[in-house]
């Protein structure tokens, strides 16, 4: 959990009011807590980020996590952006305790949800649901990001008619069986794609065709040299094995998100 420091030089010479202003003038608090809660019979553990110095209710951002699981990297992102401001819930699709510990185990529970779209829609949706939770949410400004498998299920999020201001894919898979269903998307759309990513390039020309017969606002974001998981430092500097963090790409798309935040929730 981040803490707040404060440094008090001549204490003697603070009066209490000082004091007091010293302490709500320092950097924010971000608060950190495991959640644990349920989709049917299946118990999930999410994590909860956010800035507890804010009284105030503000935007929900869901959180979705690589096809490994809820591990440290969606909880970095989360982190990052309570201290952005938001409320930030990443969601466990997999159950609780349920974690890849190599990419074969991570293809198999990814795979899951991607040949039941139906499933992989309503355990978003459970995540969604606890967000909304949240006594410091704005009903109406929630959107959710997504990261490689996770951007997929954001999508889907999205094409179930889900009530959200927007969703952003980070490399994820842009792929569905029911394209038709993107006339359900209520919010806008933002995609982030690596101009190298050969995991999810067979996907963009039927996603494009998606959400122009649909009518969706949506924008895609493709970056130079970028591969599959280049926002994602632990997939190493290598782009010949098909999945390497990329600097560049990594810091655009982070602006290219936030802008889209302060559009959608303006």
């Amino acid at each position: 959990m981040k803490k707040a420091i404060i440094t008090f030089g001549f204490v003697i010479a603070l009066s209490a009011a000082a004091v007091f202003r010293a302490a709500t003038d320092s950097e924010a608090a971000i608060k950190t807590q495991t959640v644990e809660y349920r989709h049917g019979k299946t118990t999930l553990e999410g994590y909860l980020a956010y800035d507890d110095a804010n009284i105030g209710t503000r935007p929900g951002i869901l959180v979705a996590h690589e096809w490994t699981g809820l591990g440290e990297y969606a909880k970095m992102r989360a982190n990052m952006l309570a201290e952005m401001g938001y409320v930030a819930f990443a969601v466990d699709m997999n159950g609780k305790g349920i974690r890849a510990k190599d990419h074969a185990e991570a293809a198999k529970l990814s795979g899951i949800y991607r040949s039941d779209r139906k499933l992989m829609r309503e355990r978003i949706l459970a995540g969604l649901d606890e967000l909304r939770k949240n006594k410091f949410v704005d009903q109406k400004m929630i959107a959710a990001v997504g990261y490689c498998f996770g951007g997929t299920s954001a999508l889907e999020l999205a094409r179930s008619g889900a009530d959200i201001k927007g969703v952003v894919s980070f490399h994820g898979g842009l792929d569905t069986p029911t394209p038709n269903d993107a006339k359900n998307i209520k919010g806008k759309i933002l995609v982030c794609q690596g101009a190298n990513d050969n995991f999810t390039s067979a996907g963009i020309a039927g996603f494009e065709d998606e959400m122009r017969k649909a009518g969706v606002d949506w924008q895609m974001n493709t970056y130079a040299n970028a591969v599959h998981s280049f926002t994602v430092r632990e997939a190493g500097l290598d782009p010949s094995k098909g999945m390497a963090y990329n600097e560049k790409a990594d810091a655009r798309s982070w602006q290219a998100m936030k802008n889209f935040f302060a559009e959608i929730f303006e």
